[in-house]
C-alpha cells in the first residue's frame, strides 16, 4: 500500500496552484491529486505539473462545471478511495508547506494509531510573504472537543489524515456552503481522536479573493448551523454561537487585526 496522497482543489489560478506544488520538499514519495473546479481560464498542463514536481506521481482530474470547492474535495475523496493509499492530505491552491512537513505528520501518525486526524500550526502570511501571527491551535483531543464549538480547530490545508476516516464518517458535508472542512472536522471530532502537531508546517497566505474573505458572512452562517446541528448545553458551545453570531457582523480584516492585538 502506498503511503499518502495530498488532494489539492483547483479553481482559475495556476500560478498560485504551481508555486504550492514547488514548496512540497520531502524526503519521503508524496503523491498528488489535483482536482480542476471547472475553471474557465486557464487549466493546469499534466505534462508541466509533472515537470516541475518530483518527490511522487501527480494526477489531475478536470470537471465539466464548476460546483465548488466541497464538491471538487468530495469528488477527490471518492477517487482516492478506489487508489492504494493509506493516508489523505491537504493543501490548497496559493498556501506552503514547509519542509518535510509531511513526514513529519506520517511519522506522529504511525506511532499514533489511534489518532485518525492530525493537523498543525501555520504561519498566518499576507501576500508579500510577510508573517502576521503563528496560528496556534489546541493539540489536545480533550480540548480540541470542547473549543470545536467557537470555531475550526483545524488549518484546512494543515491536515493528513487516514483514509479509513471516509468509510467511518463519509465525505464534506455539502449542505454548510464555504463551511464544509468545519462540518467535516466537526463530524471526525465526535468520533474519533484528532490532534494538531505544535508545530508551524503549513505557510497560510490570507488573501483577499479567498473563499473566507468573499464569502465570509455566508461562512459564519453556515458554521452558526453547524453548531447548532452539534449543540448540547455547556459553556462552549454557548460562547462559541454567541462569537460567531458577533462575528456575522465584524469584517475578517477586524477579526485579524483583533487576533494579531491578541498574540502580540
Amino acid at each position: 500500500m502506498k503511503k499518502i496522497i495530498v488532494l489539492i482543489p483547483h479553481y482559475n489560478g495556476v500560478d498560485d496552484l504551481i508555486r504550492s506544488i514547488k514548496s512540497i520538499n520531502e524526503t519521503i514519495v508524496v503523491d498528488i491529486l489535483i482536482v480542476d473546479d471547472g475553471s474557465d481560464k486557464e487549466i493546469p498542463n499534466i505534462v508541466k505539473l509533472r515537470q516541475i514536481y518530483s518527490h511522487g506521481e501527480i494526477f489531475l482530474e478536470v470537471l465539466n462545471k464548476n460546483k465548488g470547492i466541497e464538491h471538487a474535495l468530495n469528488w477527490g475523496l471518492q477517487l482516492i478511495e478506489t487508489m492504494d493509499y493509506e493516508f489523505i492530505g491537504r493543501l490548497d491552491s496559493g498556501d506552503f508547506c514547509v519542509k518535510d512537513r509531511f513526514k513529519k505528520q506520517l511519522s506522529y501518525l504511525k506511532t499514533n494509531p489511534e489518532t485518525y486526524l492530525l493537523g498543525t500550526w501555520a504561519n498566518i502570511i499576507n501576500e508579500k510573504g510577510d508573517l502576521l501571527y503563528v496560528l496556534k491551535h489546541p493539540t489536545s483531543y480533550n480540548e480540541i472537543k470542547h473549543k470545536m464549538f467557537t470555531n475550526s480547530m483545524f488549518v484546512h490545508p494543515s491536515v493528513v489524515f487516514r483514509k479509513s476516516v471516509i468509510s467511518q464518517i463519509g465525505y464534506y458535508p455539502v449542505k454548510y456552503k464555504a463551511a464544509e472542512d468545519y462540518a467535516f472536522f466537526f463530524n471526525i471530532v465526535n468520533k474519533l481522536k484528532s490532534e494538531n502537531l505544535a508545530e508551524p508546517l503549513l505557510n497560510y497566505v490570507i488573501d483577499d479573493k479567498s473563499i473566507s474573505s468573499i464569502k465570509r458572512k455566508q461562512q459564519v452562517w453556515s458554521r452558526i448551523r453547524v453548531i447548532l446541528h452539534n449543540f448540547k448545553f455547556g459553556f462552549y458551545p454557548i460562547v462559541g454561537l454567541l462569537r460567531n453570531c458577533i462575528l456575522y457582523f465584524v469584517s475578517r480584516e477586524t477579526s485579524h487585526k483583533i487576533k494579531r492585538v491578541l498574540r502580540s
